[in-house]
């Protein structure tokens, strides 16, 4: 070559023999196109496609519905106000099914009692099911037995009595005056005896002490009532006598207090029925169902609503006719209505439906079925309608009853229902098909990409940035500080990471963090617990660099301590920083992904491959999905072999004799 020649030769820069070194590496080609690749798909392609990540998709498909609930009554018994100007005693009214139990078993028409309230209760058969509750004003008439009977009460500061029913003879409070001392004890006043107990406040409550006889606080009555009452001795109840009413309290089985009874006022009545329409959906008032209850065994015909109806029993079923004789009503201990709690089916329905239960409680089968029309719906799930407008039925639809251990009944039936796209297999509308959530995997893909991808970016940028620091002060200042970064190395070195991240997992799912403040403190903790081998990198290459010339001439020319760190040995390191980054990025992934699988890193509904491939994670989902989990591994071992590739590329490049 003649020096024209020598002349003419291009000499390239060291930037530019190193990337004509990584062009000519057919490996590290294919990985860097594979990440371009990459890139474009999981950062440009959701611009494009048009779904997104968290966008619930649903269809119309046929399947098995909880259509209706039913329950046949047997103990549960509902009140309707007969009266509402009669205020019930509370804690009677809550003892009506007791009371009602109480009478069955005996065989009694009426179960009485006393009020908290001071009032008489009677609750009362009026035919089968159906039981009123009366009230009557109570006063106290006699005493049967030994019955201590609280009278007066005595207020011993300010000397005053107030009588509880009618006083005894004058005289009394001059006794009671004289006689009401300490806490308790009796005194004696025109031949009859009394107690007192103090109350509080020193108020005393005085009873007399009836004998084992009769004691009267009124007139006496005759042989006759005595001879009535002591019949009835031990037990609560009503004795009808010259056309008076008394109510015999037992307080004992040899011991009565007598009330004399007011009028009858009926409160509430009591029943199992309740009232079903012929009129498909339709609703009656409470003074409606009131009045049939009422009337279902006496007088059978009722008004309502400003409307006359009769009642009667009719093959075994109470029907209510209105005033033109047409069927309106019928009374009934099943009740059935659709799961969503309305009441819109047809009688023949309901009344086949219980025909079904009853065989099932007969028999002691627990699943049975009937075929009953159904409304017709459309392949959008909606009911079809005839030209007049009417629903257009489909007969013989199977209706599935199944009796529970509460004694209840759910109906399940095939409906046209809108739920929600799940493990839809790929199709145009969706090319990798649905999750179990209903999400579109293809989009889920581009996203998890996302979030896998810049996880491994920030956390190798985290480690870097510490590795730098840390290793160049070590490796620039030597002595004390070089130790003691080395020992700090060492520390980390030794960590545990897997469960380190598996405990700040727990953590973050016990004080219920966001999702996006989950893979922030993620990423936090893995770019810290990886810091320490990039340290040691950089402080082996400082070693060797600041004992070169051009350090010495930095040094020389008086520059500060940073300056000659982070400008003059770190950018010397840059080389093998780029190695280090490139081969990390994807060991960074594998680790997000498995975390993300594990169910420690990113949360549900945020996607990313780990969590994609957790979402099929049975055997028996991973043989039925396979359109889901083998492509985000695919892509998972494809980035990770691409930055390995890349990363082998670039380190024969700026190294071309560890190649050789």
């Amino acid at each position: 070559m003649d020096l024209g020649d020598a002349a003419r030769v291009k000499v390239l820069s060291p930037t530019r023999q190193v990337m004509k070194r990584f062009f000519r590496n057919r490996l590290a080609m294919f990985g860097l196109i594979t990440l371009i690749v990459m890139f474009v798909f999981c950062f440009l392609g959701p611009l494009f496609y048009p779904h997104g990540q968290k966008e619930v998709f649903e269809k119309h498909a046929e399947q098995s519905i909880y259509y209706a609930h039913a329950t046949l009554r047997t103990d549960s018994y509902t009140g309707y106000p007969v009266d509402d100007s009669v205020e019930m005693d509370s804690n009677v009214m809550r003892n009506v099914t007791s009371f009602i139990a109480e009478m069955k078993k005996d065989g009694a028409d009426y179960k009485a009692t006393l009020g908290e309230d001071g009032k008489a209760y009677s609750l009362n058969l009026l035919g089968e099911n159906i039981y009123t509750l009366s009230q009557y004003d109570a006063t106290t008439f006699a005493t049967a037995g030994s019955v201590s009977v609280h009278i007066a009460q005595y207020d011993s500061m300010g000397s005053t009595i107030t009588y509880l029913m009618d006083s005894p003879e004058e005289g009394f409070e001059a006794a009671v005056r004289e006689n009401v001392k300490g806490r308790e004890g009796e005194f004696e006043f025109n031949g009859m005896t009394y107690s007192f107990v103090q109350g509080q406040r020193k108020v005393y409550d005085i009873y007399s002490v009836g004998s084992d006889g009769f004691t009267y606080y009124g007139a006496a009555m005759s042989a006759d009532f005595e001879a009535a009452v002591t019949e009835l001795m031990g037990a609560t109840s009503i004795l009808d006598f010259d056309g008076q009413q008394y109510l015999l309290n037992a307080v004992s089985e040899e011991a009565f207090e007598v009330y004399l009874l007011g009028e009858e006022k009926i409160g509430l009545v009591y029943t199992l029925y309740s009232i079903d329409t012929y009129e498909t959906g339709g609703e009656v008032s409470e003074e409606f169902k009131s009045a049939a209850f009422m009337a279902a065994y006496g007088e059978g015909s009722f008004t309502a609503d400003g409307e006359t109806y009769t009642i009667a029993d009719e093959e075994g079923i109470l029907v209510v006719r209105d005033a033109s004789g047409e069927p309106y009503a019928e009374l009934t201990d099943f009740v059935v209505s659709r799961a969503d709690g309305t009441d819109n089916m047809e009688l023949e329905l309901k009344h086949a439906l219980r025909a079904e239960a009853m065989r099932l409680l007969e028999v002691g089968e627990t699943e049975g079925s009937i075929y009953f029309r159904l409304p017709q719906q459309t392949e959008d799930g909606k009911y079809e309608y005839d030209e007049n407008g009417n629903l257009i039925y489909v007969d013989d639809s199977e209706l599935v009853v199944t009796r529970k251990d509460t004694g209840e009944y759910e109906i399940h039936c095939k409906q046209i229902v809108y739920k929600m796209d799940t493990y839809a297999s790929p199709s145009k509308t969706h090319p990798l098909g649905t999750d179990g959530d209903g999400f579109d995997v293809l989009a889920r893909v581009m996203y998890g990409g996302r979030i896998s991808l810049m996880v491994g970016f920030i956390v190798v940028i985290l480690e870097i940035f510490l590795g730098v620091i840390m290793g160049g002060l070590s490796g620039y200042f030597g002595g004390w500080v070089d130790n003691l970064i080395m020992r700090l190395v060492d520390i980390f070195y030794c960590l545990p990471s897997m469960p380190i991240m598996i405990i700040i997992g727990t953590m973050m799912d016990a004080y219920r963090m966001g999702t996006y403040m989950r893979l922030m403190v993620m990423m936090a903790a893995l770019g810290i617990m990886g810091w320490a081998g990039i340290a040691r990198i950089v402080r082996g290459q400082i070693l060797s660099l600041r004992e070169q010339e051009f350090m010495t001439a930095a040094e020389a020319t008086g520059l500060k301590v940073s300056r000659r760190i982070f400008r003059h040995l770190v950018p010397n390191v840059m080389p093998q920083l780029i190695v280090i980054a490139t081969m990390g990025l994807g060991g960074v992934i594998i680790t997000e992904s498995t975390l993300s699988f594990l169910g420690l890193g990113v949360k549900h509904p945020l996607a990313t491959w780990g969590t994609m491939i957790n979402s099929v994670s049975t055997l028996t989902q991973l043989e039925s999905y396979v359109y889901i989990w083998v492509p985000v591994g695919l892509l998972i071992c494809l980035t990770v072999i691409a930055f390995n590739f890349v990363g082998d590329g670039l380190r024969d490049a700026f190294d071309p004799k560890a190649k050789r």
